[in-house]
């Protein structure tokens, strides 16, 4: 059966618009809180306070400060200089062994080898004066005897310094405990001359020095004969090494 337009259209089911009823609602809230202001302004702050709270937004904390960047040192500049160290006075401890003396140099001994002071010389006559000339003594004969009645005496001058003589092959050790002998011709004057080697040491060259200082540096008192007028006469002088 067909209906008239009229109910055909309200048979229809509406359909609900949604912004509409959203709008509706919140002009019913609005009403709501303007009379609940109206009649009680304390309650209503109250509750907007802790509506509000609930939905606070903090503001973000300040971003920290940038650091600043030390600067960077200058590597070529020089430090300042240090304070001078003073050192603290102290002492060295004693030696824990006693310290040797050096050995003093070997002195050189220079001695004659006569047993006496003087040495007669070896005459022709069987006497033992002065000049004669009988076979006996007398003292102006002229004859073969004759003789020194007193020999030379050393009075002067020493050779007693190792430094005089140059060291041996094998050092001093070589030459400790030998000697050598010469002979000189003590003069009126006093000096020697014409040395001889009688008894070589085995330092040739220590030898020869020894005949040179025994010329140069040693002084003698002459020989007398009988009268007491000086006279050339022979003298042994024997060096030693110590």
């Amino acid at each position: 059966m067909d209906l008239p337009e009229n109910q055909r259209f309200g048979m229809h089911r509406r359909r609900t618009s949604w912004p509409l009823a959203v709008l509706i609602v919140l002009m019913h809230l609005a009403v709501l809180y303007g009379l609940a202001l109206a009649l009680a302004p304390q309650m209503t702050v109250a509750v907007r306070t802790q509506a509000t709270a609930a939905f606070s937004i903090s503001p973000p904390p300040p971003a920290p400060a940038p650091r600043a960047t030390p600067a960077a040192p200058d590597r070529g500049a020089q430090g300042d200089p240090g304070p001078d160290a003073v050192a603290r006075p102290g002492a060295a401890p004693p030696p824990r062994l006693p310290i040797k003396a050096d050995r003093p140099l070997p002195r050189a001994a220079s001695t004659g080898i006569a047993s006496l002071s003087g040495a007669a010389a070896a005459g022709e006559g069987t006497g033992a004066a002065g000049r004669g000339a009988g076979t006996g003594s007398g003292n102006g004969g002229e004859g073969r005897g004759g003789g020194v009645a007193a020999g030379p005496v050393h009075i002067s001058g020493a050779i007693d310094n190792a430094r005089d003589f140059p060291l041996p092959e094998g050092g001093r050790a070589a030459r400790r405990g030998t000697q050598v002998i010469v002979r000189v011709t003590i003069g009126t004057d006093g000096r020697a001359r014409d040395c001889a080697i009688i008894r070589p040491s085995p330092d040739p060259e220590a030898d020869r020095i020894t005949c040179r200082l025994v010329e140069s540096r040693l002084g003698f008192r002459p020989a007398k004969d009988a009268s007491g007028n000086p006279v050339p006469a022979p003298f042994y002088w024997r060096q030693q090494w110590f």
